[in-house]
């Protein structure tokens, strides 16, 4: 009885079908947006840029005119460039203290981001590096001082800095401004995320002291987040204005914001000339926010996605 051998060919594996050149850079179609979302999208985007960006523009605008022309002009048309003028209005007004006082915001606001920066990173890499007792209670407190709103410490911290004795000097401002709960919340985020453990085991084992492996290692891993926290410090210390009109007297030792309203406390301010110090005083932070955008981006991201 013969048999017969029932030979098949083998399977052939189907090869998935090659993306087309037009469609390669095409997201799927289950997470691409819709036609009417992308349009409500850039909607969106217009809206915001102009929210942000007219303010701006107009402060450009204001600077160049005098009272009678901001009452009695188109507020977005520029005027006949009184910049001379509103100059020499600017500097008669805060008697020649007016870049006196934006160095001082420069000093307030440069030595408060880089002590706060250093601490907050600090705080934050030990708290998300190390075990010690009240680890809990330590992030419980930081979390409740982000809930806080800074005035409503002002009055208190004037009561402390007055029986010490240092109001009216710029450690009034630069202590109390230095102290950032945001900052050690994100330092504490990007340093659990974005420092390894392995590699602090290793320089360890290599006989690196604790403030080696931070002053060394750790800081240049944290460099984005220390910009970003920088930058938070920087502008909420130019910005702020409760704080040193409670704590200084002295004309000298004032920021440009508490100087700028100090001419509109007059019976008739020259609004042009204070529109015109509004702009020279926030030249500073553009320079500063173009100069370290790139690294203000990456630190936002801090903690978005762990490896």
């Amino acid at each position: 009885m013969s048999t017969t051998k029932l030979i098949t060919a083998p399977a052939t594996k189907r090869k998935p079908p090659k993306a087309s050149p037009a469609n390669a850079d095409m997201p799927p179609r289950s997470v691409a947006p819709s036609p009417v979302a992308k349009t409500f999208g850039i909607i969106a985007l217009v809206v915001a840029l102009l929210y942000f960006l007219m303010p701006v523009y107009w402060v450009i605008v204001a600077s160049t005119k005098n009272n009678a022309d901001l009452t009695n002009t188109f507020g977005f048309w520029f005027a006949n460039w009184n910049l001379d003028t509103n100059y020499d209005s600017l500097m008669s007004w805060t008697q020649g203290m007016f870049w006196r006082w934006v160095g001082n915001s420069i000093l307030y606001s440069t030595m408060a981001g880089v002590i706060g920066t250093l601490f907050a990173i600090m705080a934050g890499y030990a708290i998300a590096k190390f075990v010690f007792p009240g680890k809990k209670i330590a992030v419980s407190i930081i979390m409740a001082g982000l809930l806080l709103p800074v005035a409503l410490l002002t009055v208190p911290l004037y009561m402390e800095f007055h029986a010490l004795g240092l109001t009216n000097t710029m450690w009034a401002i630069i202590i109390p401004s230095a102290v950032s709960p945001f900052g050690v919340f994100l330092g504490m985020v990007y340093a659990e995320s974005s420092v390894p453990t392995e590699l602090l085991e290793a320089a360890r084992i290599d006989g690196a002291s604790e403030g080696r492996i931070f002053f060394t290692i750790v800081l240049r891993l944290l460099t984005p987040a220390m910009v970003t926290i920088f930058l938070f410090v920087f502008v909420a210390t130019w910005n702020n204005f409760l704080l040193p009109l409670m704590m200084i007297s002295s004309s000298e030792l004032k920021p440009v914001t508490l100087g700028l309203y100090g001419m509109m406390s007059y019976f008739a301010p020259d609004k042009g000339a204070v529109m015109l110090g509004a702009l020279l005083g926030v030249i500073p932070l553009i320079i500063l926010f173009f100069s370290l955008q790139r690294f203000w981006q990456s630190g936002l991201a801090a903690g978005a996605v762990k490896g």
